[in-house]
């Protein structure tokens, strides 16, 4: 069953008298459960569809259909109510807030679902521990290596059990190690049942996904179907 859709997806930026067309009749269907990889050059289109799925942005035009709902025009109260409740962000930059500690940085999403205490502190940990970083919860996040950073900022778009979870260049700031630690962590969140879109500049971190979607100038030019490769 799809869990997303989009059909003659559109989005161009104008500045001035500058158009530029970021993606350019996108059409994609992605099932439940499965793990899907963007590829593609820089400036391609990938972070801007991730933006889209993600809720985060708006198409210029086209429909956009995420677990049965037309979002593509959807107000912004009713798409960021669905965005929490749903969507999980892994970003190449980490995007922790250096105020907080680890802990607070992963509990973040479930307070905002206003979910009582007691239960966020004990999902939190369950996360957390999933991660092997419950040693380090009360450090912040200047205090943790990159890989660490990376691993908290999974726990964080996983805390709140969403239905996709979208990863822009996740390994893009870590070495093979410790991207290889983050891609696996993202495998198991896809084998318990998370949908995972993945934009990635590596062939072998493609293999992740049971599908590879090449994009070029904001368009589809291939796409692979292949099996699951898991280390």
């Amino acid at each position: 069953m799809p869990l997303l859709e989009t059909a003659d997806l559109r989005k161009v930026y104008r500045a001035d008298e500058v158009e530029t067309t970021a993606l350019d009749d996108v059409s994609i269907s992605i099932d439940e459960g499965e793990f899907v990889s963007v590829m593609g050059p820089s400036g391609c289109g990938k972070s801007t569809l991730l933006h889209i799925l993600g809720l985060l942005d708006n198409p210029t035009s086209g429909a956009y259909r995420f677990m049965g709902e037309d979002v593509a025009r959807m107000p912004e109260r009713k798409r960021a109510r669905l965005r929490k409740r749903n969507i999980g962000f892994v970003f190449q930059s980490f995007n922790l807030i250096d105020e907080l500690t680890i802990f607070e940085n992963v509990e973040l999403p479930l307070s905002y679902l206003k979910i009582p205490s007691a239960e966020r502190r004990r999902r939190t940990a369950e996360a957390l521990e999933r991660m092997e970083l419950m040693h380090r919860a009360d450090r912040y996040p200047r205090q943790l290596s990159g890989g660490q950073q990376q691993r908290a900022a999974v726990a964080r778009a996983a805390v709140a059990k969403p239905a996709l979870v979208l990863a822009d260049e996740p390994t893009g700031n870590l070495d093979s190690t410790r991207g290889d630690e983050v891609m696996n962590i993202l495998a198991e969140l896809n084998d318990d049942g998370a949908t995972v879109v993945s934009v990635t500049h590596s062939p072998a971190y493609a293999e992740y996904g049971n599908r590879v979607l090449h994009l070029f100038d904001g368009k589809i030019v291939t796409e692979n179907i292949r099996e699951k490769f898991r280390v």
